[in-house]
Parts: structure tokens; C-alpha cells; sequence
């Protein structure tokens, strides 16, 4: 018998999970799926391994499932025989913020929610969905083992001058500080880079996750040395609906011009900015790389533009550069994104295979180019199960 993990992506209308069976051969992804809307018209589906849809499942539109329901619905459906004889044994979450605390993953207890609680303010689209996650199993099975992963500790260790903004100490103090975001999915890079080029994974290396959230990451010896996303994971590139690195002065001159409060810029620089408010078309890339409108090419140029900058901000910080990955749903399968990256980045001496490009690599580069470029999918999902059953010892 095979023990079984669930892994656990809380947002603030949605529930995404992975089940990971522990076979002698190690971690084996089982099934995963989402269930989405869960506050308006809850819509469940499940996917085994290979991608085909193995349970699907609608509710009433106006049903009001919430993270409780679906954390009931998900576990009668875990035991319902689609597990076979294997038995889940513990929960691995997706925690966006760890703070100042939380270096590396932990088994959550009462201490460690009531230690989380207190991130709310610095996250708060995201922390406060986590938590309602792993309240929901701790109040439906308390001794259920689970196990916090953050997606900060990943940049635990950059230098301090990386972390600071130039703001009074009392500030700073009390918390206010860069984090960086995206962190498992920069681990899990670093984890497997050395089966593509073993002397790269201990070399320069700009890590670019793009996705409809966005952020790069420079690593050296495969630890974080600096990286685009900050205090909150709005910073840095401009994303699907998030604005990305913004004059703090613009926000200061919608206050006083257009009567904005801190929630009105909350949702104007989280949901209406970045690709949909530059093309006032989508935040989809796909959509925009298919349009003819100009102004969804002005805002796929902005993103290209943006990601430039930071490989040439990155190289400094790295004193030279080696190599670039390209990760996450944009990175994976936008060809035409990475050759104009690429291409950006000639003055490096990085010479773009065409034809490896469009096929999706690994090795998008030529042979012969000084900087290697890459294209390796990320595997967020599986760097939560591996350090849940390492921490648990299972």
C-alpha cells in the first residue's frame, strides 16, 4: 500500500490540489483538478496523470461551497475508491507569505496559524485563503498531519542589502521589507537544473517564471541572490491584472486627483492593470499574441521590455551572467515571447536556436552560444509533496 499526499493551492474562489502517491519508485503525481467557484457556482473536475478528465461534478449557481466544502467534498471523494487501496496520510499547502519566521517548510500546529495570522496584512489576497484551507482539515480531522511550504523561503537568504527599502528603520523593523514570491517554483528549477547542465545549476542563472503572475529570480550556485516581486507579489513585471513596479507617486496622484482610497488602488493595481489595462483587450497572452490590435501589441512589448530590463539589472547583481530559464505557463509555451527575450539579450552573446525554440527545447541556445537559454516546466505541486514527506518523515 502506497501512502497518499494531497496538495493544497487555496485562492479566494478556488481550491486546486495534486495527489501524490509514495511508491518505491518515489513521488508519483496520481491525479489533480480544481474546484472553482466555490462561492457562486461551484464546478469540480479531476484529471489522472495523463491529463484525461476521471470525475467532474457541478453545483447550483448561487451554492456557497467556501474552502470548508470543498475541503469536505475533496476528501469524500478521496475515499470514495478512486485511491484504491491507498490511503491519504497527510496535506501539503501552498503558502504564499512565511514573513520574517519562516525560513523552510513546517508542520502546522496552533502556533504556527496563529504565527500566520499575522502575515493577513502582508498578504492579504492570498494568506488569508491558505489559512482557510488548513483550518478546514484541522476542524474536520485535527490530527490530520499538514505542512505549510512558503513561497517566500526560497529568498530567505539573500543578502540583507537585496531585502531593504529606503525607508525609516521603524518601518523596516516591523516588517516591511522585500520577500519575493514564486519561490517553489524557483526551488524546484534549481533542483533539476543540474540534470540539464550540471556546471550551469552552480553558475549565473536568471530564472524567468511567467505566467499571469510573473516574476524572474537571479540565482547563483542555485540560491536566490535578488528577484523582481517584493514586499507583495504586485512588484516587478507587469502581469495579467497586476501593474507590476509602479512610481509610488502615481498612486499619491490618483489619490488626490481622482479620490482613490487604499481600496480603490488595491483593485486598480491587482485586477485591472498590467496586459488587461496596457491592451484594455485581455490579460491573456495568448489572446494578445493572436490580436492585431496595437494596443495589444503595446503590451506584449511592455512585458518583453520589462523582462530585458531585469536580465540586464540581474547581471549586475550576479557580476556576469551564464544562463536564462524560461518557466511557468507564458515561458513554457510562448515561443515567440522567449525568442524576443532572447534576442534582447544578444548583446550577452546569447545565440537563439530557432528551430529549438519553436519545438520548445530544453536547450533553445546554440551549441556555441556564450549564454545558454533554456525552457524547463516548473513543478510547484511536487516540490510541496517532496518537502511534506521529508518534513513528515513518511
Amino acid at each position: 500500500m502506497a501512502h497518499g499526499l494531497v496538495i493544497l493551492n487555496a485562492g479566494s474562489s478556488s481550491l486546486k490540489f495534486s495527489v501524490f502517491l509514495d511508491a518505491e519508485e518515489g513521488l508519483k503525481q496520481l491525479y489533480r483538478g480544481q474546484i472553482e467557484g466555490i462561492l457562486t457556482h461551484p464546478h469540480f473536475v479531476a484529471r489522472n496523470a495523463y491529463g484525461e478528465i476521471i470525475a467532474e461534478e457541478n453545483w447550483a449557481n448561487g451554492t456557497r461551497l467556501g474552502h470548508d466544502g470543498a475541503i469536505e467534498f475533496l476528501f469524500k471523494w478521496g475515499m470514495s475508491g478512486v485511491l484504491g487501496e491507498h490511503r491519504l496520510v497527510a496535506a501539503g499547502h501552498r503558502v504564499v507569505h512565511g514573513g520574517p519566521k519562516y525560513a523552510k517548510p513546517v508542520r502546522v500546529d496552533a502556533d504556527v496559524i496563529a504565527e500566520l495570522e499575522k502575515l493577513i496584512p502582508l498578504a492579504p489576497l492570498h494568506e488569508p485563503h491558505n489559512l482557510a484551507a488548513i483550518r478546514a482539515i484541522s476542524n474536520r480531522a485535527p490530527e490530520f498531519p499538514q505542512v505549510a511550504c512558503f513561497d517566500t523561503s526560497f529568498h530567505y537568504e539573500q543578502p540583507e542589502v537585496a531585502k531593504l527599502f529606503a525607508i525609516p528603520r521603524r518601518y523596516t523593523e516591523e516588517g516591511v521589507k522585500r520577500y519575493g514570491f514564486h519561490g517553489l517554483s524557483y526551488e524546484y528549477i534549481a533542483s533539476v537544473l543540474p540534470k540539464y547542465d550540471e556546471k550551469l545549476a552552480s553558475g549565473r542563472i536568471v530564472v524567468a517564471h511567467l505566467g499571469n503572475g510573473a516574476s524572474m529570480c537571479a540565482m547563483q550556485n542555485g540560491r536566490s541572490v535578488a528577484t523582481t516581486m517584493g514586499f507583495t507579489a504586485v512588484d516587478g513585471l507587469p502581469m495579467g491584472t497586476r501593474c507590476g513596479t509602479i512610481d509610488p507617486g502615481v498612486l499619491i496622484y490618483l489619490m488626490n486627483r481622482h479620490g482613490m482610497d487604499a481600496r480603490a488602488l488595491e483593485n486598480l493595481i491587482y485586477n485591472e492593470s498590467g496586459l488587461l489595462g496596457v491592451s484594455q483587450i485581455s490579460s491573456d497572452m495568448r489572446t494578445l499574441l493572436e490580436s492585431r490590435d496595437p494596443y495589444a501589441k503595446e503590451a506584449v512589448s511592455l512585458f518583453i521590455y520589462r523582462i530585458s530590463r531585469e536580465i540586464g539589472s540581474f547581471t549586475a547583481a550576479l557580476g556576469g551572467l551564464d544562463g536564462i530559464v524560461f518557466t511557468g505557463g507564458i515561458g513554457e509555451n510562448a515561443a515567440v515571447i522567449r525568442a524576443r527575450v532572447c534576442r534582447d539579450a544578444a548583446w550577452l552573446g546569447l545565440e537563439l536556436d530557432d528551430g529549438a525554440n519553436e519545438s520548445g527545447g530544453p536547450r533553445i541556445s546554440k551549441e556555441d552560444s556564450r549564454i545558454s537559454a533554456w525552457v524547463i516546466p516548473t513543478n510547484e505541486e511536487l516540490m510541496i509533496a517532496m518537502h511534506t514527506k521529508q518534513l513528515l518523515k513518511i
